[in-house]
């Protein structure tokens, strides 16, 4: 905004016009494909088909419980990088985005190399009677090592925009530095943690490839809403309408998670104006 309260027009320059119709295109003509494939009057009955409702339970059950670990250990977490410089703050936030760039394959490759037969603590595991490949635990492994980084950017960066004299005002008054942490800074990034919550969840909800490495594909136990999406079109025991009407559903929580994401950025700004 200028200083006389008004906004400022800014004019679309003509050369970008074309492609970003065509990126535009290529974001949105996939998905309307999609909804013009749907069988919407085949829909209720793969809704509540026992595959559905198997793929759809498990996934929110381990997206839930991957997300409450990624709350328990990423706000730690994001609250340690925020507090460091330099060189370590540079090294930790790289360890912490790695898995938003690494192959999903390789993570679960990397999952199964500590903790499956002959990992690092695979045998010892082993030893005492635990098995964790392959069942639903192994399913929220995979999601919380791949929903975490989302989490940890998304509270750091609030914390990291926290005004320092708040806290240390606290903190002359006597309250110690659990005191501070829990009632005066995460109430502040509260619409941070809230944004970083919502991506962590939808991450895991959707998460593939690591989980179908780590976790495998068995029906009931590890088959989330992805892998049998991807069963169906392998003919093993979904069929393609209940997996199109799975892919609805992922849809429309991500829709659900952008519209709710959007909604807390638009009233911060409000806010701010």
């Amino acid at each position: 905004m200028t200083g006389s309260g008004r906004a400022v027009r800014r004019d679309v320059p003509a050369v970008v016009i074309a492609p970003a119709i065509l990126g535009g295109g290529v974001l949105v003509l996939p998905l309307l494909a999609l909804l013009a494939r749907m069988d919407w009057a085949a829909l209720p009955a793969a809704l509540a088909a026992p595959e559905t409702a198997s793929a759809l339970g498990l996934s929110l059950g381990t997206a839930l419980a991957a997300t409450g670990i990624c709350l328990v250990l990423g706000v730690p977490l994001a609250v340690v990088i925020s507090r460091t410089s330099g060189i370590v703050a540079t090294l930790l936030r790289a360890v912490v985005t790695l898995p938003l760039v690494l192959p999903p394959l390789v993570g679960g490759l990397a999952l199964l190399s500590l903790l499956g037969r002959g990992g690092v603590l695979g045998d010892a595991l082993a030893e005492a009677g635990i098995r964790v490949p392959f069942t639903t635990a192994a399913v929220v492994i995979a999601q919380t090592f791949v929903a975490l980084p989302f989490l940890v950017i998304s509270v750091e960066g609030a914390l990291r925009g926290v005004d320092p004299e708040v806290e240390e005002a606290a903190a002359t008054l006597g309250a110690s530095p659990s005191g501070v942490l829990f009632r005066i800074t995460l109430p502040l990034v509260a619409p941070g943690l809230a944004a970083g919550t919502i991506l962590c969840f939808t991450r895991a909800l959707g998460e593939f490839g690591a989980t179908a490495l780590f976790a495998g594909n068995a029906a009931g136990t590890t088959r989330t809403i992805p892998l049998a999406i991807y069963t169906a079109f392998n003919g093993a025991g979904v069929a393609q309408d209940t997996a199109l009407a799975l892919s609805l559903i992922l849809i429309a929580v991500s829709v659900t998670a952008l519209v709710l994401l959007r909604g807390r950025a638009s009233g911060r700004t409000d806010a701010a104006v």
